[in-house]
């Protein structure tokens, strides 16, 4: 997916972007799935989902940086401080152990954050699938201002992710 935006108006304008994919490997529920998310922040939100804090993931249950079963985690929060590959791509990667299927989403440079959702309060996901959402700011951005960017007139910022069917191998 590539998305660009452009600034046709006469003053700067403040931009972010964020997608809302849901990655589903069999008919199960995500408990049994492996999960690994690249990253050493977490955002903890409180009851209205407005990021107040940030948090390490290490030594915590949000520690995805190797892939690990989900179990009986839930899962609402950006996570950010995110480990790239040589290509510069951070990748989510979703794997089904018994089956073996595997998927992954990957985030360009421009996205810095990720945001993970089990789905528990919602009655039709409600951990049948996760949703793996790449963003360029953090929620609530347009309130806080923390991670927008500023296209000035006639600027354009293109940003890129994708799904692969099939994950890189576990590490």
């Amino acid at each position: 997916m590539r998305t660009t935006a452009v600034n046709r108006g006469p003053r700067p304008c403040p931009y972010g972007s964020g997608n809302h994919p849901y990655l589903a490997l069999s008919e199960s529920l995500v408990d049994s799935l492996t999960l690994r998310i690249p990253a050493r922040t977490m955002l903890h939100s409180d009851e209205r989902g407005i990021p107040v804090e940030r948090l390490p993931v290490a030594g915590t249950d949000y520690d995805f940086r190797r892939p690990r079963p989900i179990g009986s985690t839930v899962l609402d929060h950006a996570f950010t401080d995110l480990e790239r590959d040589e290509d510069g791509r951070a990748r989510v990667e979703l794997r089904d152990p018994e089956g073996g299927d595997e998927r992954a989403l990957w985030v360009d440079e421009t996205h810095s954050y990720v945001m993970v959702f089990s789905g528990d309060p919602l009655p039709d996901v409600n951990r049948r699938s996760l949703a793996v959402e790449p963003m360029t700011c953090p929620p609530n951005a347009f309130r806080s201002c923390e991670g927008l960017l500023r296209l000035e007139p006639g600027q354009s910022f293109t940003s890129t992710w994708g799904i692969d069917p099939r994950a890189q191998p576990p590490r």
